[in-house]
């Protein structure tokens, strides 16, 4: 083993034998190199005030070289900001920047340890983090049978875990936090589990209520208490879309410090709350613990990156940073979030009309992007097929019985002729 994994993992034991215990052998190897080219190169760019001839990139008259064809369609960015390698970590402003607005967003946050949020490649690559860092071949991964299907590759194909399902809501519709518990405690032989709690849900758009957050939290310290030691994935995907009375916090917050058995880790971005899907920038963000713990933590966070994609892209982590300084980040983003709202309501208008009752029930949403029906006599996926091949109309087939509608992607005026076409399309099948 490296010495300096050797170390990471004596801090990791001193500080907290526990979360030592929930590392995976890849988990445990794992370290940043403070000898080599990027050390060297960071030491260099503070004292090398004559030349700097270390790291790959090239300069022309002591800026990056860059083509001007390039420039010219960033002509409002100055070429430091975009040209060079950010550093494994991420943009030092940006990771300052995103702390303090987990602190805006987050208020159960402010007097609770956590750590400088680290920058990923977008969500998938910081699930793929947690993956690396805490699963071995055999370790439960706990979800709602509702769930993103990513997980299923990101989880179980890569690092060889066990996927295990309980029902996302309970008879009288709200989420099923003894199911939760059952499935954590279920795995005490063991002595460890991986929970993924991803609200807004993707893919049913629900939001668990203040008091149902409560009961997840106690759900998970009661596996702690039972000896299990429990990492908490908070895919927070889809955070702050949340249009009802839900929670309107991260669960990240009550989570951290909870017990020395829980580690949570914010896995989250600007992807879908800043509606900049394709700039593919998000963080990893440990909670709870001691600064020498939560520093072990990122450094072995540091070595995944390093060895995987080196650093993040640096021109969209520079276009990032500049919203979130913008004095009008927060007036465009309510702008958006109230037409998403209004989108989500006009759905439940729609569907509450009593028009289509013989064809589907909807599960509970409230949040995000999407909404699901269940269907009651058709097949999702022949529906699905139907709706594409007839229609010219575009929707998520998951299981025998749910369809997902990413309302996010209608106008107003369309949602009505949407579910009209649904409608008929089902009882087309129906009488096929």
């Amino acid at each position: 083993m490296n010495p300096l994994a050797r170390q990471l993992n004596e801090a990791l034991q001193k500080e907290n034998p526990h979360v030592f215990e929930m590392l995976s052998e890849l988990g445990k190897q794992l370290y940043f190199p403070k000898e080599g080219i990027i050390s060297q190169s960071a030491e260099a760019g503070r004292k090398a005030t004559k030349y700097n001839a270390t790291i790959g990139i090239a300069l022309e008259r002591k800026k990056p070289m860059h083509l001007k064809i390039l420039q010219d369609t960033l002509s409002a960015y100055d070429p430091k900001d975009l040209y060079p390698y950010a550093p494994p970590a991420g943009k030092p402003e940006l990771r300052a920047a995103w702390r303090e607005k987990l602190l805006k967003d987050n208020p159960s946050l402010r007097d609770k340890p956590f750590g400088n949020p680290i920058v990923t490649n977008a969500l998938t690559h910081g699930l793929s983090v947690v993956a690396d860092l805490f699963l071995d071949a055999g370790d439960a991964v706990i979800m709602p049978d509702k769930n993103w299907e990513n997980y299923e590759l990101t989880f179980c194909l890569r690092r060889g875990a066990r996927m295990v399902h309980y029902p996302l809501y309970n008879e009288q519709g709200l989420f099923n936090a003894e199911g939760l518990r059952e499935a954590v405690l279920a795995e005490k032989d063991r002595g460890k589990a991986v929970v993924v709690l991803n609200f807004p849900n993707n893919p049913t758009g629900y939001t668990p209520t203040v008091a149902e957050g409560d009961a997840i939290v106690e759900a998970v310290k009661a596996g702690a208490e039972a000896g299990i030691n429990v990492v908490v994935a908070v895919d927070d995907a889809y955070f702050g879309l949340f249009f009802e009375n839900s929670m309107h916090e991260s669960l990240f917050g009550k989570l951290a410090g909870l017990h020395p058995r829980v580690l949570p880790v914010k896995i989250d971005g600007a992807t879908k709350e800043d509606f900049v899907w394709g700039f593919r920038v998000g963080f990893v963000t440990y909670g709870g613990g001691s600064e020498a713990l939560l520093s072990a933590l990122e450094q072995k966070t540091l070595g995944i990156i390093r060895a995987t994609i080196s650093s993040g892209p640096h021109p969209s982590q520079t276009f990032v940073l500049k919203a979130l300084q913008s004095p009008d980040f927060e007036a465009e983003r309510r702008a958006k979030f109230d037409i998403m709202k209004r989108r989500a309501n006009l759905v439940k208008e729609v569907l509450d009309s009593g028009r289509f009752d013989d064809a589907w029930d909807y599960y509970p949403f409230n949040s995000g992007y999407f909404m699901c029906l269940k269907l009651k006599k058709v097949s999702a996926e022949a529906l699905r097929t139907r709706l594409l091949d007839e229609y010219g109309v575009g929707t998520i087939a998951l299981g025998e019985t749910d369809l997902r509608i990413a309302f996010s992607c209608l106008e107003d005026d369309e949602i009505p002729d949407l579910f009209d076409i649904l409608y008929k399309a089902a009882k087309e099948l129906e009488q096929a």
